[in-house]
């Protein structure tokens, strides 16, 4: 009688990369000097916590992460944070930083290409069976071991994660058809017009850009990539395109795997990827029953919290509203100011007679007396000066910050500086 495969039984022999090479362009100055994986989020973690955690989590202790652009701030994040599993037992978070294998000019060239670049260190000294490939950006909760487990049963070898999600925001995904074992009949990367799914024509269903190869599957296709004159080095342009062809194409839909669900049961995955979305998904964590539980500790999201003390309030005012339906990290320091429905992340300064309401405040900012801040993101290191406004008066606001399409108010020490007539100082890159 042949034994019957689990999950657990596949983790070892499964190697992740998750691609962390990203600008996140739509983010505009807030990834100037920082990848956005590495970005800030919920108080104390950055957005990369999330995939490393779910790896954990799920048993996969064989991690690679590929870098590129202004990867230093993450780089440290790794190192300081992530460096804890035991690499005599195989187990690792190793840094994949673009080293321009090919030639002097040439950095990844797309998602597809920083797989490439890296394949004969994935063939030689990982050796896996399997590779399981994340993108580094999301915020979700994901056993991985259950969609490798399904890729197996199915005999795919290539299972692409999908999740349910309107048809009119589909045209930023690879969407695709699938038959009733989720065999994937038609994939279409970024359609202008998505097509519908079955018995649901107002939604559609997307990549969620989680890929399960067979790993010798996975070299043949990428160097059967590389060699086409027309490619575009891109696993949702190239590399399923080819998998559909092959007839080996499979979908998992993430609402067999997820682990973290909203309070109505419905699956949370969300994409930060432009200021409204950062904004909200942070801002919905102060509320009574938010649509990501961050304290939940069946499925801990870990990171690493910087060694600060505790956060200090002192009101001696007692005509000033407190803090009200807010998270406030470590090392903050706030001093008889109005502080509601916001996020603050660690080592802030808050001075007397400020408000700031329904706002994400970035570590080590200092904000002077008498300031008003409402919807707005603010980036590290910002010192707010006494007596200003942001976010009262759009007009004003648009002539020095970013000003996002849903009235969210971005602003930076180099926005200030400008507006205050100051050169510009260079701003390392220590984030």
């Amino acid at each position: 009688m042949s034994k019957v495969i689990t999950k657990y039984d596949l983790v070892s022999d499964t190697l992740v990369l998750i691609l962390a090479g990203g600008r996140g362009s739509r983010l505009h100055e807030l990834t100037d000097k920082r990848a956005k994986p590495a970005l800030y989020f919920g108080g104390n973690r950055r957005i990369i916590d999330f995939a490393l955690s779910n790896c954990i989590n799920s048993g996969l202790n064989r991690i690679g992460v590929i870098t590129q652009y202004a990867a230093h701030s993450l780089l440290r994040h790794l190192q300081t944070g992530w460096s804890f599993l035991p690499q005599e037992r195989g187990e690792f978070v190793d840094m994949l930083p673009a080293r321009q294998q090919i030639d002097d000019n040439t950095w990844y060239r797309g998602t597809a290409d920083s797989v490439y670049q890296n394949m004969a260190i994935i063939k030689n000294h990982y050796q896996p069976k399997y590779v399981l490939i994340l993108a580094g950006d999301h915020i979700y909760k994901m056993d991985y071991s259950q969609m490798i487990l399904d890729h197996v049963n199915s005999g795919a070898k290539c299972t692409v994660g999908c999740i349910e999600v309107p048809r009119e925001s589909a045209k930023e995904f690879g969407v695709m058809a699938v038959n009733e074992n989720l065999k994937v009949k038609a994939f279409v990367e970024k359609p202008a017009d998505p097509p519908a799914m079955i018995g649901k024509p107002n939604s559609s269903l997307a990549s969620m850009g989680i890929y399960v190869f067979n790993a010798d599957y996975l070299y043949e296709t990428l160097e059967r990539t590389v060699n086409s004159p027309q490619t575009s080095h891109d696993f949702g342009k190239d590399i399923m395109p080819m998998a559909l062809q092959d007839e080996v194409l499979y979908a998992h839909p993430f609402d067999r795997s997820c682990m973290g669900r909203n309070t109505e049961g419905e699956i949370y995955w969300r994409d930060v990827g432009t200021l409204d979305s950062y904004w909200q998904s942070n801002i919905d964590l102060v509320s009574k029953e938010p649509q990501l539980d961050i304290y939940d500790q069946t499925w801990p999201i870990r990171g690493n919290p910087v060694q600060a003390y505790p956060s200090k309030f002192f009101y001696d005012d007692p005509a000033c509203k407190q803090v009200d339906n807010s998270l406030i990290a470590g090392g903050c320091v706030i001093t008889n100011a109005s502080i509601c429905y916001s996020v603050l992340f660690d080592n802030i300064q808050v001075n007397e007679g400020t408000l700031i309401d329904e706002s994400v405040i970035l570590p080590q900012v200092k904000v002077g007396k008498n300031c008003i801040l409402k919807r707005c993101i603010v980036d590290r290191h910002v010192q707010i000066p006494d007596g200003m406004q942001i976010g009262v008066n759009p007009e004003e606001d648009s002539k020095h910050f970013r000003i996002s399409s849903k009235g969210i108010v971005l602003v930076t020490g180099k926005m200030l500086q400008k507006m205050q007539g100051e050169s510009v100082k260079s701003e390392d890159d220590l984030d």
